[in-house]
């Protein structure tokens, strides 16, 4: 039996503005993973690529200053049993 858990969050990212400029886009990734492991307790973090691309929507220099998350935490293979947490784009 697979049990997916849904949640959703906004995540500031408000601080990736301090980077340098040419650093904002992947601080931002960096920010949203630290984010989603400490609201899943799950180290194992993969992100859509809609959303990355959201991320990177407006260059390197000029990320947002918050995003909509959905959080959906399942099982990754049959014979792992590894828990997964992917990241995507809220609609």
């Amino acid at each position: 039996m697979d049990i997916n858990e849904e949640r959703m969050y906004v995540v500031p990212l408000r601080k990736v503005k301090e980077a340098s400029r040419t650093q904002r886009a992947a601080k931002a990734t960096r920010v949203l993973k630290e984010f989603v492991v400490k609201h899943s307790k799950c180290e194992n973090i993969k992100i859509d690529k809609e959303l990355n691309e959201k991320l990177w929507e407006r260059g390197i220099e000029s990320s947002p200053s918050k995003i909509k998350i959905k959080v959906v935490k399942g099982e990754e293979g049959e014979e792992e049993k590894r828990e997964v947490v992917t990241a995507y784009l809220a609609e």
